[in-house]
Formats: C-alpha cells, sequence, structure tokens
C-alpha cells in the first residue's frame, strides 16, 4: 500500500490504526481480541508446542481449533506463574471437539506436576472418549553426570 493511502486510512478511521496490514483498535486491551485474524481452514502438523509454557495468557480454544496435531507438548513447570494452565488443559478438551473426526492426538508433558496429574485423573473419560493419550514421564535419559526425563516420538 503506498504512503499516501496508508496515511489516508489511518486518518478515515479515527481510534483505529493499521499494523501488520490488519486494523486494530488500540482501545481493545486484550492482547487476543486486538487483531482481527480471518478464520481459515485448521493446519494440521505432527508436533506443536503450545505456546509460552502452557500459559492461560495466549492459549485458548481457537488454538486447538486452527493447530491440529498428532502431538502436543505441554513444557510448563511453574506453578506460581499458573504454567501449565488448567484452562489450556481445558481448552484442548474444547478445541478437539470440534473437529470433527477422531484423530488420535498424544500429549506430551515435559514435567510431572500436580495441575497435569489432577488434570488428567479428572478428565480421563473425556480424553478417551475424544481419542487424546497423555504420555507418563517414566523414561530417563542419563548422560554423562546429567540423567532428566524424557520420551520417544517417531514418526
Amino acid at each position: 500500500m503506498p504512503e499516501d493511502e496508508l496515511s489516508r486510512s489511518s486518518y478515515s478511521n479515527p481510534g483505529k490504526s493499521l499494523a501488520n496490514g490488519i486494523k486494530t483498535n488500540p482501545a481493545s486491551s486484550s492482547p487476543k481480541s486486538s487483531l482481527s485474524v480471518p478464520m481459515g481452514p485448521p493446519v494440521y502438523v505432527d508436533l506443536a508446542y503450545i505456546p509460552n509454557h502452557c500459559s492461560g495468557k495466549n492459549t485458548d480454544p481457537e488454538f486447538f481449533k486452527r493447530v491440529r496435531a498428532s502431538y502436543y507438548v505441554v513444557s510448563g513447570n511453574d506453578a506460581a506463574n499458573g504454567e501449565p494452565s488448567r484452562a489450556v488443559l481445558d481448552a484442548l478438551l474444547e478445541g478437539k471437539s470440534q473437529w470433527g473426526e477422531n484423530l488420535q492426538v498424544t500429549l506430551i508433558p515435559t514435567h510431572d506436576t500436580e495441575v497435569t496429574r489432577e488434570w488428567y485423573q479428572q478428565t480421563h473419560e473425556k480424553q478417551q472418549e475424544l481419542n487424546i493419550m497423555v504420555l507418563a514421564s517414566s523414561s530417563t535419559v542419563v548422560m554423562q553426570d546429567e540423567s532428566f526425563p524424557a520420551c520417544k516420538i517417531e514418526f
């Protein structure tokens, strides 16, 4: 867009501006609602990392409706900051329930947390209904003087 058209579009819509070619409303305080993202077909991937250590700040059911993965990695391990977030794990169930197809999904928590254990136990029936499997962190890798939990994924 030529510079003069960009300037006119900003002046002709008071209170709105363009950010990366998308109209935004500065009055909106929520980062989720500040950008108008057009709906499109879902994206299918083998592996997806749940953003921001599975924090509820950036991830909602819409993420799971749009990003359809065979494997989702949950890396949160900071209860004080709500990581992982129970709301995000619930959003996975809500988003997956709207896929309309019963594809197998595997959730890979990188840490054994109280939140993931409680969520797993309380929603186990719903997970089975939606064809969601949660991997346990029972495997350990030992390298030199260090050991850490791990999981093997084959494609």
